[in-house]
This record gives C-alpha cells, sequence and structure tokens, in this order.
C-alpha cells in the first residue's frame, strides 16, 4: 500500500498514492497541515495520480477546500462520484446549549433522589429484618466467621486511633475550659464540664465520625469491590442471601462495637481532661475520679450507649446501601464511596439532635 502523499510543484498541488483512512491516520497531521497551506496558496489541484480514494479521504479534502470547489482541478471520473458524494453531505449544527434548569426543577429533582434513597434504605432495613428472624428460627445459618470478622476490623482495630483521638480531645477541651473557669474560681465545675459533654454528646459523636471514615468507608468500597467483580450476582447464582451473608453480620457488628468504642473514647477523653486539669488547675486524678459519678447522673451513660447502638446500625446501613448501589466502574466506586461517608455523617448528626430534643429532660443535674 502506497501512503497519500502531497507534493507542490509549479502552481499546482499534486496528490499520489492511497488515501484512505487506514493511510491516513499515521500522517494525519502532517497532511492536514499540508492541505492547508495548499488552500491558503490557491493553487491548481491535480488528483489523477490517486490510486484509491475513500469518504473520509474525500470528506477531508472538501474541507481543506473551504466545502466549495477549486478554480483548477483535474478529477479523473472514477473519483468523481466519491467527492460528489462528500460535498452533497449535509451540514451537521453543531450541538446546542442544553435548555437551562429553572430552581424548581432542581429542588424536584434533589426530593426525588432522596426518595429513591430513602426508599432503598428502607427495602435493605425490611430484607434485614426478615433474614434477622429467619435466622432466630434456624441458629445454625448464622454466619459467625462473617461477623466475628467484622467485629474485629470494626471494633478491635479502631481502638488505637479512638483512644489517641479521645485523649487528645479530652487535653484540649480541658485546657480551654480551665482557662475560663480560673477566672470566676470555679475550677472544681470542670468535672461538670467534662463529664457531661464528653460521655453525653462528645463521645458518641466523635466516635460515629470516626467511624463513619474508616469503617463505613471500607464497608462500601469493599461490598462495591464485590459489585464490580461480580461476586455479588455470583452470591445470588447460587441462592446465597446476600444480605445474609455479606450485609446483616456487618450491621450487627457495627452496631454491637459502637457502645462500646464509645465507652473507651469516653475513658480515653476524659483521662486527657483528668491530666490537663491536674496540670492546669492542681486537681488531684482522686478528687476528678470521686466527684464525677455526682456531677454527672448514671443517665448520661445510658443516653450515650443508645446513640452509640443507633449510630452503629445507622452508618452499617448506610455503607451497605451505598456500596450495593456500585455501578461495575471504578468511577462510580469512589464517587459512591464518598456520598456513603458523608451521608452517615449527616445522618449522625441529625440523630443526635433528635436524641438530644427527646432526652433534654433526662441525666441533667439537679441544682
Amino acid at each position: 500500500m502506497k501512503p497519500p502523499y502531497l507534493r507542490f510543484e509549479t502552481g499546482q498541488v499534486v496528490l499520489s498514492g492511497e488515501w484512505t483512512l487506514n493511510g491516513l491516520l499515521p500522517v494525519l497531521t502532517e497532511i492536514q497541515s499540508s492541505l492547508s497551506l495548499a488552500a491558503k496558496a490557491d493553487h491548481a489541484w491535480d488528483l489523477s495520480a490517486i490510486e484509491r480514494l475513500d469518504s473520509a479521504a474525500a470528506a477531508l479534502l472538501w474541507q481543506s477546500w473551504g466545502k466549495c470547489w477549486p478554480p483548477v482541478l483535474q478529477l479523473p471520473d472514477g473519483l468523481h462520484p466519491i467527492m460528489e458524494r462528500a460535498a452533497n453531505l449535509p451540514d451537521v449544527p453543531p450541538p446546542s446549549d442544553p435548555p437551562p434548569i429553572s430552581p424548581l426543577e432542581m429542588l424536584g429533582g434533589v426530593v426525588l433522589r432522596f426518595g429513591r434513597e430513602i426508599t432503598g434504605l428502607l427495602t435493605l432495613y425490611g430484607t434485614l429484618l426478615l433474614d434477622f428472624l429467619h435466622m432466630i428460627r434456624h441458629p445454625g445459618e448464622i454466619p459467625w466467621k462473617e461477623f466475628s470478622a467484622n467485629l474485629y476490623k470494626s471494633g478491635t482495630r479502631a481502638l488505637p486511633v479512638t483512644a489517641l483521638v479521645g485523649f487528645l480531645i479530652g487535653v484540649t477541651l480541658s485546657y480551654l475550659s480551665s482557662l475560663q473557669l480560673k477566672m470566676f474560681g470555679a475550677d472544681a465545675f470542670i468535672v461538670n464540664i467534662l463529664g457531661i459533654v464528653i460521655i453525653r454528646e462528645l463521645g458518641p459523636v466523635l466516635v460515629a465520625v470516626l467511624v463513619a471514615g474508616r469503617s463505613g468507608s471500607a464497608m462500601t468500597a469493599q461490598i462495591g469491590v464485590m459489585r464490580v467483580t461480580e461476586e455479588i450476582d455470583a452470591l445470588a447464582a447460587m441462592g446465597i442471601s446476600r444480605t445474609q451473608r455479606v450485609i446483616l453480620p456487618k450491621v450487627a457488628a457495627l452496631a454491637l462495637v459502637m457502645p462500646l468504642l464509645v465507652l473507651w473514647i469516653s475513658a480515653a477523653a476524659l483521662f486527657g481532661g483528668m491530666v490537663a486539669a491536674n496540670l492546669q488547675l492542681g486537681l488531684s486524678m482522686g478528687f476528678f475520679v470521686e466527684s464525677l459519678p455526682r456531677a454527672v447522673p448514671v443517665a448520661n451513660l445510658y443516653i450515650g450507649l443508645g446513640k452509640g447502638l443507633v449510630f452503629g446500625f445507622a452508618i452499617a446501613l448506610i455503607a451497605c446501601h451505598f456500596g450495593l448501589r456500585v455501578r461495575p466502574n471504578t468511577e462510580s466506586l469512589s464517587s459512591y464511596t464518598t456520598v456513603s461517608v458523608v451521608t452517615s455523617i449527616t445522618a449522625v448528626i441529625i440523630i443526635d439532635a433528635l436524641f438530644a430534643i427527646m432526652t433534654r429532660n433526662l441525666g441533667m443535674p439537679s441544682l
């Protein structure tokens, strides 16, 4: 096959070789540049030496001529129909800009997407409930290995980072509070502040944010990869319930381990607060431990543990839901993992606000 060739002679441009798409691709840039120069110079065109011409090359020549025939053109009869077809092709208009979306349409789209997500979460919750009732009737089908593996990954491996973060938060909160309490001579009230804030509010919320970013994202990514590699479809083909083997162990393990993590991070934060209070205010750790039960009613501990249980269930349910929504491509996997973490943290804040409203009269120390 002779490659397409273009040469300049006296007052004319001579084309030779095989002008086909296959031949043009390796030298397309050079050919386009030469054609553009020849068209500007207003030369005569000689196409009699062309051995083969296809529609792609004919369209390229027609575009370089400015969609009009050159004044002087030597065109063999065999190539004339091909060039005629290229000349008679209709002009394709550029794509028009999409119509602007009104605020009402945007709001409607958000509401519809929110409704679909809520429907999907409720459907998944109902399926989990049915599988849970089924396993109560058939204890031999309980996936203990999957449950213990998720318990270890979500709970045991999260202990170091939660302890470190809790300790540092306790030190920071105690240090800042002590600076203000010193001004009013109310040093002893730091026990009340740290106890109520950490046990009732900060401990559960802090654990939930850490777990959503750590364990929740891992659950979404794991289930998403199973979707990409079609492992979920393989389970269905073998007649194995995906919720019973994959989702229920994750939800149950995280719901069980979250109250324990709340206790763990609250203890670490209180210990950090005791250390900072001892250094800043001179309060002994013995006084802190002795005053804590009187300053913080035990109902606050129950509220914190209850929040941990609900937070863990919500985070795992949301993470599994978005993991099942992943489509078989890597972009969808990263997108839904991000959406899972953001949605989980948002849900935690909303649930915490609901807890604050429902328990506003519980656990508060009497004056």
